[in-house]
């Protein structure tokens, strides 16, 4: 298939290499020219706007920052609505709104462009190694045409339901991963101050039913202080935004990733933004020293 793909960043691009690995044209625009080096000697050409990549495409994949960036690319000045024919299938891997994600489904419908959010979990590792999950929200029909897309860049790929229901089950993947980031967290750092080794408290934990691939994976990480991004704080404090702003639009009581959120606004406020989530460790450690 020929395939747009814009957003090739930290995990952007090797889920672009992943598809021309397996067979597929690449069509790419990216606002960083850097960003499209990797691409110089497989089969991908480069376009100066999206509306350029979205008359060359069949399916063009997206994976931005927020909804602001979904929108102006999809919507905007040269975005893929005015170089789209129809029948063209907008795939956004991006974590955005759920209700944003409708919008813009709906407005891309008007040009004949069919829309599908299929936001993503698994982090740069998951990308890396085309092993994410992905949740998709849209027309079954039109899953079925991008789902051989989607198995090549994931090995869990489920439809959830109709449009924006990727996003939803996406927020609720990061109200867990959150707040089990955030217990980790808690439970090393209590363990520590109380004199005992927080490696030997995991390796018994993870014989019982506090068990957790967080624990497992994320809880080896903070053992071994290795705070380089699979997944940046910063960008779980937007997806806990976003969480929490649904919750208000909704009227829910979410407790536990609000304190949650408030945890990752404190992570970006101190100045760790660019590092991973499991940096909520060095935060406890810091608010819990005397002399902090």
């Amino acid at each position: 298939m020929n395939v747009g793909f814009i957003g090739l960043g930290l995990m952007g691009r090797p889920l672009a290499l992943h598809l021309e690995k397996a067979g597929h044209a690449l069509h790419l625009w990216a606002r960083r020219p850097e960003s499209l080096t990797p691409f110089a000697t497989v089969n991908a050409t480069t376009y100066a706007t999206p509306a350029e990549v979205a008359a060359h495409a069949e399916v063009v994949i997206t994976m931005v920052a927020d909804a602001p960036d979904v929108e102006a690319v999809c919507l905007g000045e040269n975005g893929l609505a005015t170089g789209g024919k129809p029948g063209l299938i907008v795939v956004d891997m991006s974590t955005i709104n759920p209700n944003a994600a409708r919008v813009i489904g709906e407005k891309l419908a008007t040009q004949g462009i069919e829309f599908i959010d299929a936001p993503v979990s698994g982090g740069e590792i998951g990308a890396i190694n085309a092993a994410l999950t992905i949740m998709v929200g849209g027309k079954p029909d039109v899953f079925e045409k991008v789902k051989p897309l989607l198995e090549k860049m994931g090995k869990s790929v489920t439809l959830i339901g109709a449009s924006g229901a990727g996003q939803v089950a996406k927020a609720c993947n990061q109200i867990l991963t959150g707040v089990g980031v955030l217990a980790v967290a808690e439970a090393f750092n209590f363990a520590a101050k109380s004199g005992v080794d927080p490696a030997k408290v995991r390796e018994a934990l993870l014989g019982g039913f506090a068990y957790s691939k967080i624990l497992e994976n994320h809880g080896q990480r903070m053992l071994d202080r290795n705070f380089k991004p699979g997944f940046k704080a910063w960008m779980h404090q937007k997806d806990l935004r976003i969480v929490m702003e649904e919750a208000h639009r909704m009227g829910l009581m979410l407790p536990s990733a609000a304190a949650t959120a408030q945890i990752f606004n404190a992570i970006v406020g101190s100045g760790m933004g660019e590092n991973d989530s499991i940096s909520a460790l060095m935060l406890l450690e810091k608010m819990s020293t005397p002399d902090a």
